[in-house]
């Protein structure tokens, strides 16, 4: 594609060609050198772009792939994030198991105990963070308009968690986990209102098979008389239940917005130094006698020790799969850690497995599948809410900007090869 130009002045004149799929800024002087019908030096102006225009080139590279239905499942992004939601579900199983353990020797302090865990977060991510801007006056000077952000994200956050862990001391465990699919519920409404996210009929089938499955498993828990019988006050322990299904709906969509735009080390630095000062305050109100009246002893350090640390992989493989994917995909993944469970359980409590547990994990499965049918190559990666050219957002890992700029410098390259055997 060429654009016929008449100089106006003795300067050369810049054409810039906008179908990033052919070529992009040529000089005058190269448009008229060329009339010889020699191919066009393509790999020369590839590099002169910024980033914007790379990211544009790269964007629609990717989406200009001839794709089919099952495009998206023949990428290695497809397979890494369905092991990454794996591993979330199964670290959501380790901590269950910890606080298993724990529970059984009469240590019952959530607040103290997650306090360990934002303290860690804090210790991993924020000396990365000094590192990567330059020290703490550089930090600060770039983060500090956003802290009061940071600070609704944790709050959501230790609210989630504290609301859901109160919700399974009133009510039974069959209620508790019914409740929780209200948090999908809250991730798709907030989606589709607040950040622009138009779900596919594929994702919205995918989202209730993998909501079937979880039905499936609850019935057979139902059949098998393991739903915990009756609660102490349901109706309290259902409404707490209710709110902490909302406070983690919110939060899994405000930290996908934010790993979008802002580097993860930043985001988990704040994360964990308000999640400490938050739980701090809290645990200092409601667990001052839970922590007098606790077991401590070796084995309970080494279960608080496995809990903080299954927690710090959780948190820092999160952020991955809100990039890769989506807060709604990250609770549906999570769906399978009532699986993973049973299995645990079978080994270390001696459960007695039902028929039913395996096709309710084979539906989960094939929902998460689903899900990412007659989708891009680029997923969900691909956020609305940072312009087309997601211009808005970083250029981190997982990203679809840091996918587009890699697209674009492997055509330069790709380019500039064939040039040189020219």
């Amino acid at each position: 594609m060429a654009n016929n130009i008449s100089p106006s002045s003795s300067e050369p004149e810049m054409a810039q060609v906008k179908s990033y799929g052919a070529t992009t800024l040529v000089t005058a002087e190269q448009t008229t050198s060329n009339t010889s019908g020699a191919a066009p030096n393509n790999n020369a102006v590839l590099t002169d772009l910024d980033e914007p225009d790379l990211v544009a080139l790269g964007i629609q590279k990717l989406e200009a792939q001839n794709v089919h239905w099952y495009s998206y499942l023949l990428t290695i992004d497809f397979w890494v994030v369905i092991l990454i939601g794996q591993i979330l579900s199964l670290c959501i199983t380790a901590t269950n198991t910890f606080s298993s353990f724990l529970s059984e020797q009469g240590t019952s302090i959530p607040a103290i105990q997650t306090i360990f865990v934002y303290a860690l977060i804090f210790l991993v991510y924020f000396p990365t963070a000094l590192y990567k801007t330059g020290g703490p006056r550089k930090f600060f000077q770039q983060t500090w308009r956003n802290s009061w952000k940071y600070f609704i994200l944790s709050f959501l956050d230790v609210e989630g968690n504290y609301f859901t862990v109160l919700a399974y001391r009133y009510t039974n465990l069959l209620s508790a986990q019914l409740l929780n699919f209200w948090s999908i519920v809250c991730v798709v409404i907030i989606s589709f209102a607040l950040l622009k996210v138009r779900y596919k009929w594929f994702q919205i089938g995918g989202i209730l098979i993998c909501c079937g499955g979880m039905g499936i498993l609850l019935a057979s828990d139902h059949i098998t008389g393991s739903n915990g019988g009756p609660g102490v006050n349901m109706l309290k322990g259902d409404l707490f239940g209710l709110l902490g299904a909302t406070l983690y709906g919110i939060s899994n969509v405000y930290e996908e917005w934010f790993v979008s735009k802002r580097p993860v080390y930043e985001v988990l630095s704040f994360l964990g130094f308000f999640g400490v000062i938050i739980n701090g305050v809290q645990a200092a109100i409601f667990d001052r006698q839970a922590a007098t009246d606790a077991t401590w002893n070796g084995p309970v350090a080494g279960w608080l020790v496995g809990y903080t640390f299954a927690m710090l992989i959780f948190y820092s493989l999160a952020p991955l799969i809100l990039r890769m994917g989506s807060a709604a995909f990250f609770d549906i993944s999570l769906l399978t850690a009532n699986f993973w469970g049973v299995i645990v359980g079978v080994k270390v409590f001696h459960y007695v497995i039902h028929f039913m547990y395996p096709i309710a994990f084979v539906c989960i499965i094939l929902g998460l599948v689903v899900y990412f049918l007659a989708g891009s190559v680029l997923g969900d990666s691909k956020k609305p809410w940072l312009g087309a050219d997601q211009s808005e957002g970083v250029a981190g890992v997982g990203t679809a900007k840091l996918k587009a700029l890699n697209a674009a410098r492997n055509r330069a390259l790709a380019d500039r090869e064939a040039g040189a055997r020219v």
